[in-house]
Order: C-alpha cells, then sequence, then structure tokens
C-alpha cells in the first residue's frame, strides 16, 4: 500500500482555513512527480492544487470522498475517510502515480492540499476497471498532536 505525505502548508491552512468535519475532500490524480511540477506543490508557500498537473477525468467517477468522522481524543486529532472506489466508464483514465487530497471547499487558498499518495508506478484504469483509495479506518488518514 502506498504511504500517506503529508504537504507542508497543511498545518498552517487547516489551521486558518478548514473545518475537516464538514468541508467536502476531494482526491486529484497526476502523473507528474511532485518534485518535478514547474511549482513543487510539496514546498512550502505552494501547497494548493493550482500547483499539481491533474490528468483528465472525462471516463472517470466521482473523486469526492465522505468523511466518516473528524475528531480529537486526549489531544490527537483523526480524521478518517471512506474507501473511495473509482471506476473508468466509457474509456480509459490515467496513466496516474499520485494521489492527491485536497480540501475542495476552501477558496483562500483556492484548493489547498491536504497530502498524497505515491503509488510508486504508473496506473491505467481500462474501461470498466476500478481502483479503490484504501484511507486507514484504524489510523485515518492523518493525525495531528
Amino acid at each position: 500500500m502506498a504511504s500517506f505525505n503529508k504537504i507542508a502548508d497543511f498545518v498552517v491552512n487547516a489551521v486558518h482555513n478548514m473545518d475537516l468535519e464538514s468541508d467536502q475532500v476531494a482526491i486529484a490524480l497526476s502523473n507528474t512527480a511532485p518534485g518535478s511540477e514547474g511549482t513543487n506543490p510539496t514546498s512550502d508557500g505552494n501547497g494548493i492544487l493550482g500547483n499539481v498537473t491533474e490528468i483528465a477525468y472525462t471516463n472517470c467517477s466521482s473523486r469526492n470522498v465522505t468523511t466518516s468522522s473528524s475528531s480529537q481524543t486526549s489531544g490527537t486529532y483523526k480524521l478518517v475517510l471512506a474507501d473511495l472506489t473509482l471506476t473508468a466508464s466509457g474509456g480509459s483514465v490515467g496513466p496516474f502515480q499520485y494521489v492527491y487530497i485536497y480540501n475542495d471547499t476552501v477558496t483562500s487558498p483556492a484548493d489547498p492540499l491536504i497530502g498524497y499518495y505515491d503509488y510508486g508506478s504508473a496506473l491505467t484504469l481500462n474501461d470498466g476497471d476500478s481502483f479503490t483509495v484504501d484511507f486507514s479506518a484504524a489510523n485515518g488518514v492523518l493525525q495531528l498532536s
């Protein structure tokens, strides 16, 4: 399974702009490594979707993610997202290697990134294929303490 990589700007955006309990979280797919982007979205001050080269989503199902829980216990906050299954319909989707998670509600900055998964090699969904983004129900997508 791919490991989660937190975006540097996520912490400041979470404190200033996000309500992860009610904001719409979504995913973006890319086949460009963060360090190869024109503006690296993992660097301080660059953590927005506009700095990610996204693939075409013409044949892709919805990329909106359902928040299962957003809570804190004993000073540790945990964000749990429901697994998301993407399906190609009417043609192929991809290739993509990077699955970014972003907040689709916040407008300033627009679409701030939360983090991303690197799947290690490019994936392509052919017509009718599905791909599940498997978020950990036990550990959550992320924990902050």
